[in-house]
């Protein structure tokens, strides 16, 4: 069996080493996608709401005020936690991109390797080919 013949089953492994980590990678885009638009949207809500109040607000009772600082508490809170979940989701995306990196620099060496393995096999071939055509050529000539 060939050199180059030994290393696909290498190369196989390569390439779905770095298939999956291009899939986990886009897995995490989406994820980060996802944790992005929660936190656009628990801003857009605070926003439609203090505006709601700022509208209305100058007639709010005291337990109507002290309820809404309470709820604007607690959704500053949730925006809070949802902005370290973004961060979180674009940590996770960058660990998925360098394994990605890491995994198609892997392919591109393993593949180069064959390569340059078959490369020698058909260089090594011709050279055969070329001997045996040459010594025909030569038993041709000596007959």
């Amino acid at each position: 069996m060939s050199r180059s013949k030994r290393m696909e089953p290498v190369a196989h492994v390569a390439n779905n080493r770095k298939q999956n980590a291009a899939k986990a990678m886009g897995e995490r885009q989406r994820a980060l996608d996802d944790q992005v638009n929660r936190l656009d949207e628990l801003n857009a809500y605070r926003s439609e709401y203090a505006t709601r109040f700022e509208d209305g607000g100058e007639s709010m009772a005291g337990i109507g005020m002290r309820d809404y600082r309470l709820f604007l508490s607690r959704l500053n809170q949730a925006i809070e936690e949802q902005a370290r979940r973004v961060e979180q989701a674009r940590a996770a995306l960058e660990q998925s991109r360098g394994q990605f990196t890491a995994s198609r620099v892997h392919h591109d060496a393993v593949n180069k390797v064959v390569d340059r393995l078959k490369a020698d096999e058909r260089r090594v071939a011709e050279r055969r080919e070329q001997a045996e055509n040459d010594e025909f050529g030569q038993r041709r000539r000596d007959d």
